[in-house]
């Protein structure tokens, strides 16, 4: 009787195992070639006095800051191993609220210029900060989102101020006419004093017999133009003859971009 042998056979077999074998390693090589870690984000500087977001810190950043009617710098360095899709930015605020004359601001933009697609891109802007919008501190976050739909995002508070602020304010209360009263008061403006106007007029006085209707303005420079920081310091003289009553005194300071402030008081003027 013929004997068939099977060697042949299971020599295939071996063959056919070991080529799926290989096919299924290289196929585990390719997955986990494709699997991208996130973009990181560092060095997120924002405002003046940037806080930077940075993986390292040795001490507590200053915080940042920037003033209405200008703008604000951004930059950070962003490491991406795959190309970046977008950088969106927003800021906004639920801590202020918008007075008279004021108006809520939130911001939000989508980046998809082209100088941003790349890998590894540096993100640079600067946001322009409305006039009339109220001061308090603003919540900002940098959203960086690569081709493969990873993401990645900081965040970081700036406090938005007026270009002008003042403070410290001290003046009397009463002044007998033919006599000065005393004021004072602080004054910072980032862009530098153009000048200080002190109006006073008097609400409803009617001058008597022997009495002269007063109304006073002035405005100050000396010692205050071009100062960012100054203290104003004032004896403003009463005629002898102005009326007795309450009169109205507005300060108004303006600086070198024609932004202006006002602050208003009332001073009794007695015999």
């Amino acid at each position: 009787m013929k004997t068939t042998s099977m060697k042949p056979n299971l020599k295939f077999l071996a063959i056919v195992a070991s080529a799926g074998l290989f096919l299924q390693s290289c196929s585990s090589d390719d997955d986990g070639a494709i699997e991208m870690n996130a973009p990181v984000i560092t060095s997120f500087e924002y405002g003046e006095g940037h806080h930077d977001e940075g993986e390292d810190h040795d001490h507590e950043s200053e915080e940042a800051y920037a003033f209405k009617g200008s703008d604000i710098h951004l930059a950070a360095e962003i490491s991406a191993e795959a190309t970046v899709s977008s950088i969106t930015l927003s800021i906004h605020s639920d801590d202020v609220t918008a007075e008279e004359g004021e108006v809520d601001w939130e911001f939000e933009k989508v980046f998809t210029d082209a100088k941003y697609l790349v890998i590894n891109p540096e993100f640079h802007e600067h946001i322009d900060i409305p006039t009339d919008i109220p001061s308090g501190e603003y919540h900002i976050e940098l959203l960086v989102t690569d081709e493969l739909g990873n993401s990645t995002e900081v965040e970081g508070h700036l406090e938005i101020m007026d270009p002008i602020t003042l403070s410290d304010f001290s003046i009397d209360e009463t002044v007998a006419r033919g006599e000065d009263f005393h004021v004072e008061f602080m004054i910072s403006a980032v862009n530098g004093i153009h000048g200080i106007t002190v109006d006073i007029h008097a609400d409803g006085v009617t001058p008597g017999e022997g009495e002269v209707e007063w109304d006073y303005e002035e405005e100050f420079l000396e010692g205050y133009h071009e100062e960012t920081i100054a203290e104003f310091h004032e004896h403003i003289d009463v005629p002898a003859t102005a009326p007795v009553g309450e009169y109205h005194i507005i300060f108004t300071v303006e600086d070198e971009d024609g932004d202006t402030i006002e602050y208003e008081a009332h001073i009794d003027v007695t015999a």
